[in-house]
């Protein structure tokens, strides 16, 4: 959709309402409540395994989110059904021009990716060019893309993966939740087959887009307070976690020592996203944000976890996208959300290692 187009009209919750259900926020592709593509003959090459479980990576690539599919792809707990694409470290066509071309370098082009939403449900959008660069993806020699993306949108394609799928799918959204909002809005009646969702966004105690607001979380924060509200399993997987999971340079070298093409592709994505991080913070090295939520759900002892009620601020511009985190109990709310506090981190780390050493 070109951003000159009317928004989506806002609930008085400050939540997107029916307009919804019929204008998609992406490629000017139309959703219908009615009805939606059969499944790809394409994608009959999936036969999903009850002893692996079936995930749907939503994200906007950004260098965090490579390493989020490559774990994806590398763990043999997961089966990932398809990788669809928002915008948020980037504009829609950059973050899905990104998506097809780590399957390319990675050899796993069968994996479908369809383009979802190029803007918030009914706010401007804002990009991390200051942290990703003008492609999303600056520092490494990524191969282009060897195939296309779906031409149905990222929700239809959701769709269609969850009711085909023998066993509930997990969704791992790693990104502005536009795409997943957009899916429960659309299809509610889907949600029985959505067994949880396991997302990088939000912070109990600090923020990054401001003071208040982790980025994914303060770029579309109706969409949040929709997936925080729907009442499937979810767990944030914040900053106060994110923060801990850092990649050191000496880390990155351990890559770059693998010997192979994607080593290096990672080493040097590597370098790049270190510079941002070493300048900001002063850290040696970069924390991988959403190839934590991808770990967490192949290993769920990694992440040291809680469980307590999220609410989304979406009416303050001063914490704006604030994830306020009731951990004592104090509004007498049920709670909504586990949230993640520690990690492994050299275990973090070994798994990254060896989800990039899976690959030539």
């Amino acid at each position: 959709m070109d951003r000159d187009e009317p928004p989506v009209q806002p609930h008085p919750n400050g939540a997107a309402a029916g307009g919804i259900l019929a204008t998609v926020l992406g490629t000017g592709k139309r959703l219908s409540v009615n009805a939606g593509p059969a499944l790809p003959a394409a994608l009959s090459y999936h036969r999903s395994m009850p002893s692996r479980t079936p995930v749907i990576l939503d994200c906007d690539p950004g260098h965090d989110d490579a390493l989020a599919i490559t774990l994806a792809l590398a763990r043999p707990e997961l089966d990932l059904l398809a990788v669809t694409t928002v915008a948020g470290n980037a504009p829609l066509e950059a973050t899905t021009r990104n998506a097809l071309r780590v399957l390319t370098l990675l050899g796993r082009t069968a994996i479908p990716v369809a383009a979802g939403a190029a803007r918030p449900l009914v706010r401007p959008l804002h990009v991390a060019v200051n942290v990703h660069g003008t492609s999303g993806l600056d520092g490494a020699d990524l191969p282009e893309p060897g195939v296309a993306a779906r031409p149905e949108h990222a929700v239809e394609l959701m769709r269609a993966l969850i009711e085909a799928s023998p066993d509930p799918v997990t969704l791992i959204p790693t990104g502005p939740l536009t795409n997943i909002a957009l899916l429960i809005r659309t299809y509610p009646r889907l949600l029985e087959r959505v067994s949880r969702i396991c997302l990088m966004g939000g912070a109990v105690g600090e923020g990054n887009a401001t003071a208040s607001a982790e980025f994914n979380i303060w770029a579309d924060p109706d969409a949040a307070a929709i997936v925080f509200e729907a009442g499937r399993p979810l767990t944030m997987i914040g900053l106060d976690v994110t923060h801990l999971a850092l990649v050191s340079a000496a880390d990155a070298a351990r890559m770059a020592a693998l010997g192979t093409r994607t080593g290096r592709v990672f080493a040097d994505l590597l370098e790049f996203f270190g510079r941002f991080h070493r300048e900001r913070y002063g850290w040696d090295g970069s924390p991988i944000h959403d190839a934590v939520a991808v770990a967490h759900v192949a290993l769920p002892g990694l992440v040291r976890t809680e469980t307590c009620r999220v609410d989304i601020e979406t009416t303050s511009e001063l914490t704006r996208g604030r994830t306020v985190a009731d951990r004592a109990g104090l509004t007498g709310r049920d709670p909504n959300a586990e949230i993640g506090l520690g990690i492994d981190r050299g275990r973090f780390v070994d798994l990254l290692v060896e989800a990039v050493a899976a690959f030539a």
